[in-house]
């Protein structure tokens, strides 16, 4: 989001995301898969730039 200008609220905005979704993105808990493909429409990335996978 830094990289792009992109504010939390631009974020909720454009891709009609809840705050309580953004908080669980900030504190790295589950989020669904679709909110993903949202985010990585609107910042524009791929998902390896966004997300990680660690196995248990």
């Amino acid at each position: 989001m830094q990289q792009k200008g992109i504010s939390t609220y631009t974020l909720r905005e454009r891709c009609c995301i809840d705050s309580k979704t953004i908080r669980r993105l900030k504190t790295n808990e589950n989020i669904e898969t679709k909110t993903l493909s949202k985010l990585c429409a609107a910042l524009d990335c791929r998902l390896e730039d966004i997300a990680e996978y660690i196995p248990d």
